[in-house]
């Protein structure tokens, strides 16, 4: 089989390079928008955080009135 050694094109390898680097500056800004919309997303959620918070008491309250009933019910 024939090997063909192509000598390199420099204005090949600029394009290849400049395009790697619009990829790049492209991947930056995509995954820059999206940590925007996260911190966003989370600055508005306040009011499903102290819901699950709420939460987590009345089910802290209920455990310990059921395991202080069933202490109660043993003496």
């Amino acid at each position: 089989m024939a090997t063909f050694d192509l000598p390199p094109d420099r204005a090949s390898g600029d394009a290849l390079d400049r395009a790697r680097a619009q990829g790049q500056l492209h991947h930056s800004i995509a995954t820059t928008l999206l940590v925007i919309a996260a911190a966003r997303a989370e600055r508005e959620a306040p009011p499903v955080s102290a819901a699950r918070r709420r939460l987590a008491q009345v089910y802290g309250a209920t455990r310990l009135r059921k395991r202080l009933e069933r202490e109660a019910a043993k003496a």
